[in-house]
């Protein structure tokens, strides 16, 4: 069969699809260490700590119950729904949230985001997308049919979205707009101010505003924590946020997470799901309530450990020559700027991989507007950091070098 007649069987629209961007990057971390590398991966924001102890031993039990081996309910079962709105409204300080109509579970946060993109972009509108961001926002845009109208985030402007820069034009043909505070992958954080503008923006242009809340817990500062966008008054009318257990709570791999928000985004979300997945397995909906309900003291505990190693970062790369100017403050992640010498980040990261061992991500994998930065990963021991400063050192990786 030639290659010309085997593509009748691939939908066009993948050609407009670029390889997802962790995939290549495990494809060189994995070409690399055939080669004997030992690789210092700074990639990919999987933390390597364990799941806390009593949320996989509320999994063990759960597991033994043979109630839990049957499909589950497509929106989440009842008893997940309510400890989530539970956790969400206590942790936020928020009025009670309905779980039956205000919350559906998700397979996590790249399953929900898709999903909602589908329940709610036509062929030919608009979405209003942060660059960098989130592949994945531009991925479903276009699997979707719709067109994706990028925002860039500017050092100059903390990495917010500057709501006037939108044509008119593009707005009142924009569907949704997706937003993400605290931010992958600058790590930046947003402050109810803002958010005030970005409902007053949804209500006025009649969008949707897409709040991707991932690492509202993976703050530095574990008492004055990123906010919701329902602290902001009629954000229920316009908006929807997305939860994720996975970086909070170290259950990456459990594929779990809820969403909250406006009754229709909901229901047009859980029709979605319903026709495409069969929902997360019981044991480990009973898992994540035991995980929301119970002590929360470990989230202390991981902003402490992804802050010692953010500081050990910052100070070594001080010690290279870079001008840290935005310390980060939370989420598992720096983003900084690639030596100027460099034509671009891809070429900044090959030759970082070639002269150290070391994988960072590429700034412009996350978008254009991502050009010139890169983005390093807390996700392993402070040690190792170290170490991977050193390798740049002895190979002459510095700023100015």
């Amino acid at each position: 069969m030639t290659t010309q007649t085997k593509r009748r069987f691939v939908a066009s629209r993948l050609d407009k699809i670029p390889p997802y961007l962790f995939a290549e990057i495990d494809k060189k971390r994995l070409a690399a260490i055939e080669k004997g590398v030992d690789i210092i991966n700074l990639g990919i924001g999987d933390p390597d700590k364990p799941t806390p102890a009593h949320i996989v031993a509320e999994m063990h039990q759960a597991i033994d119950d043979p109630s839990t081996h049957n499909y589950p309910p497509y929106a989440g079962t009842k008893e997940f729904r309510e400890a989530a709105v539970k956790w969400f409204t206590k942790r936020f300080d928020l009025p009670q949230f309905n779980p039956d109509t205000e919350c559906v579970g998700t397979i996590g946060m790249k399953e929900a985001l898709h999903n909602l993109f589908l329940a709610t972009v036509d062929p030919g509108d608009y979405t209003l997308i942060p660059d960098p961001g989130y592949p994945v926002y531009k991925t479903s845009t276009i699997l979707c049919g719709g067109t994706p109208y990028f925002l860039p985030l500017k050092e100059e402007n903390d990495f917010l979205i500057d709501l006037d820069s939108i044509p008119e034009e593009i707005a009142r043909k924009a569907k949704i707009l997706v937003l993400n505070y605290p931010n992958n992958p600058t790590g930046a954080f947003a402050n109810l101010e803002f958010f005030k503008k970005v409902i007053a923006f949804g209500k006025k242009y009649e969008i949707l505003i897409v709040h991707d809340n991932a690492y509202s817990e993976n703050s530095f500062d574990q008492v004055n924590k990123p906010p919701s966008i329902f602290q902001v008054e009629g954000a229920r009318d316009i908006a929807i946020e997305l939860f994720s257990m996975s970086k909070g709570y170290n259950m990456t791999g459990w594929r779990i997470g809820f969403a909250v928000g406006n009754v229709d985004a909901i229901k047009a979300l859980s029709n979605v799901k319903t026709n495409i997945d069969s929902g997360v397995f019981k044991a480990i909906q009973k898992a994540a309530v035991h995980a929301l309900s119970s002590s929360q003291d470990h989230l202390k505990e991981f902003a402490a450990l992804y802050q010692e190693r953010a500081k050990v970062a910052e100070e070594g790369l001080k010690s290279l020559g870079w001008d840290i100017k935005h310390p980060s403050k939370g989420t598992l992640y720096i983003w900084q700027k690639i030596p100027p010498r460099y034509k671009s980040s891809m070429d900044f990261a090959a030759d970082l991989l070639e002269k150290t061992g070391i994988i960072v991500p590429p700034g412009v994998g996350y978008g254009q507007a991502g050009e010139g930065y890169f983005r390093i990963a807390l996700s392993v021991k402070k040690e190792r950091i170290q170490e991977a400063i050193e390798r740049m050192k002895t190979a002459g990786l510095t700023y100015n070098g």
